[in-house]
């Protein structure tokens, strides 16, 4: 989450008056994350999250993201619900930008990870991709392997603004993915953005699962790779097969992996790593003036995708 765009108090008590929540009370902008602008707006009759989708948000896609909260909310996934205005609709207009308010959930977002949330993620995640089969509307991943190559040329020879050679590791790195990208896997809904800032705990319980905004139609075990690398290194950056472990084996309890899911995790995971590398690495060299966002350092997942290049077998993510 983040702020780009500021909400005056007037602006935003009008746009209220269309929904049956009473009047505003307080408004907060919420700093963290990197693509919208959010705000935590507090009103007579309860807490609401209201986004504000920022240029890198598609319009065409809010439908899929909104009607997808939905779904999964009414299947029991604990995951904000989307708000409807008494005309009905969910997604409407705020300082020129499309905009939608929905529940708030309580929890906070871990700073400290053990291996019981492990488990908690396991079973949540294995949870929302059974509950998702069924979703009828679909968007593809504008970031997987066929939106790689995009970014890098984006960010080009700039690359070595970073760190020197950046941009040839980081074009060898997408060739190689390129050709050894897996092709038929199990596919559904999943998150794809699914970090530690993205679910509520309460102590040791899973309240929620927050920040649709990246969902897509690709393979359930690219969402598991994205967890293995947003939740199991710890903060010096060494692995944590430990975790790996548990969150695999809970995730597999409730929905079972195929052999062809667990031989392709080191290579998706390699993939979801140059994923966020790219990605943040793009924001880095761009950075918006103004924003109360702080760009996140793309090294951190070049440390991370070199981690999974060396990998050779799925031992390595505690698997036997």
């Amino acid at each position: 989450m983040a702020v780009y765009t500021d909400v005056g108090s007037e602006e935003l008590g009008r746009f209220l008056d269309a929904y049956d929540v009473g009047r505003l009370v307080s408004a907060k902008g919420i700093a963290e994350g990197v693509e919208n602008s959010n705000f935590l707006v507090i009103t007579e009759q309860g807490t609401f999250i209201l986004t504000l989708y920022e240029k890198r948000v598609d319009p065409a896609d809010l439908p899929f993201f909104l009607g997808l909260m939905r779904y999964l909310a009414d299947r029991g996934v604990p995951c904000p619900t989307p708000i409807a205005a008494r005309d009905g609709q969910t997604l409407r207009t705020l300082c020129e930008r499309p905009a939608a308010m929905v529940s708030f959930l309580t929890g906070v977002w871990l700073r400290r990870i053990e291996p019981n949330h492990l488990a908690a993620l396991g079973e949540a995640l294995a949870a929302m991709h059974e509950a998702g089969q069924g979703f009828a509307l679909t968007r593809p991943n504008d970031l997987s392997i066929r939106g790689w190559r995009r970014l890098v040329t984006a960010c080009g020879a700039r690359a070595d603004e970073v760190e020197a050679g950046l941009a040839s590791e980081l074009a060898t790195e997408l060739a190689a993915l390129e050709a050894a990208w897996p092709r038929d896997l199990p596919r559904g809904v999943i998150h794809a953005d699914l970090f530690p800032d993205n679910v509520f705990f309460d102590r040791e319980r899973l309240t929620g699962l927050i920040d649709f905004y990246f969902a897509c139609n690709d393979f359930l075990a690219y969402d598991l790779a994205v967890c293995l690398n947003a939740w199991c290194f710890e903060r010096d950056l060494a692995f944590n097969a430990t975790k790996a472990r548990v969150l695999l084996a809970a995730y597999a309890r409730r929905r079972a992996l195929s052999p062809g899911e667990i031989a392709a995790l080191p290579v998706l995971a390699r993939g979801a790593a140059l994923r966020f590398l790219l990605t943040r690495l793009f924001d880095w060299l761009n950075q918006v003036q103004g924003a109360l966002v702080t760009p996140k350092d793309p090294r951190e997942y070049l440390h991370k995708l070199r981690f999974h290049r060396a990998v050779r077998d799925v031992g390595a993510y505690g698997l036997p």
